[in-house]
């Protein structure tokens, strides 16, 4: 058995890595009985911890949020400064850290005090972010969907399409996936009894519901799953051939933009997609990367009116350096 202070410490670990703990599986965890388990909140308890109890057989332990931070973590300014840090780094200020800090972020708001969460509130309103290509998502969103997650909480909430059409959906949530500048939950959609990807800046109002057992996930790299889904999706999709090396081309086109898959030494395959085709040609043209259109025609048609377009605005030019 763990001495008292190493089990402690043991303790909290495992309330922040769920929310509720039946008293017998985490007894069990810990390796002791249900008598010192019951010492040890007690003890967190004293020290500050708010540690939530149910009586009974199917009783259990929660830590909640308590009317101040608790010793051993964060002072106010602290937790205040951290809270803030987290979600603009979730906003995809601080490239390849978004889910880490969407998961650092629901653990933080579990515990933070009712007070500081208003204080986070009010320095969010009163901060102008500049616009970025991807769309913004409520923190309280991102804080809920990450949770139900980590939870395995059915979830429902309204959902707008891509065509602005609104529905109810009740999913059993799975992973949060950040790509492509956007914020995605792949779940398996209860209705449609199928895996489905949603864009969390189209979810309304996510609610949490009644646990369930988790299911086989759609694909072991749930990135590319959700970005090769996003691609079939799309209205306007083109396959080029870029003619520098893979490497190359990854290190200088935006992420959001398609994707790359080497030929050989010298040239790589690009599938991009975009609302239209004229938004592609023109997209392409502020690569300065050489390419060929492998398909399909309508870009080819895009490109040749990008090129007219061009020459008809330096056409004024040429006849006045030559007079």
């Amino acid at each position: 058995m763990l001495e008292t202070s190493a089990r402690l410490l043991q303790l909290l670990t495992l309330f922040q890595q769920r929310r509720y703990w039946p008293g017998a599986e985490l007894a069990a965890r810990l390796e002791v009985t249900s008598r010192t388990l019951r010492r040890d909140v007690d003890k967190l308890r004293t020290l500050g911890y708010p540690v939530h109890s149910t009586s009974g057989v199917e009783g259990g332990y929660q830590l909640g949020a308590g009317s101040q931070m608790p010793p051993l973590l964060l002072d106010d300014g602290e937790a205040l400064a951290v809270a803030l840090g987290l979600r603009l780094a979730s906003a995809g200020t601080i490239e390849g850290v978004e889910e880490a800090s969407v998961r650092a972020m629901a653990k933080l708001e579990q515990i933070l005090p009712r007070r500081l969460r208003q204080r986070v509130a009010a320095i969010e309103g009163a901060v102008v972010v500049s616009d970025s290509e991807g769309a913004r998502v409520p923190p309280a969103t991102l804080a809920a969907v990450a949770s139900a997650c980590r939870e395995k909480e059915a979830l429902r909430f309204r959902y707008r399409d891509h065509s602005g059409e609104s529905s109810t959906r009740s999913v059993e949530p799975y992973r949060l996936v950040h790509t492509l500048r956007q914020w995605y939950l792949v779940a398996w959609d209860r209705a449609r009894e199928d895996w489905r990807t949603f864009r969390l800046d189209r979810m309304e109002h996510p609610k949490p519901g009644s646990r369930f057992l988790p299911r086989h996930p759609p694909a072991e790299d749930l990135a590319a799953y959700v970005t090769r889904g996003i691609w079939n999706a799309a209205p306007c999709r083109a396959r080029l051939k870029l003619l520098v090396p893979a490497a190359q081309a990854i290190a200088r086109l935006p992420p959001h933009l398609g994707l790359v898959e080497p030929i050989d030494g010298r040239s790589c395959r690009f599938e991009v997609t975009a609302p239209s085709y004229d938004n592609m040609a023109a997209n392409l043209a502020r690569l300065d990367l050489d390419f060929e259109v492998e398909g399909p025609g309508e870009l080819s048609k895009a490109v040749k009116r990008l090129e007219a377009r061009y020459r008809r605005a330096t056409a004024g030019w040429k006849q006045s350096s030559n007079g």
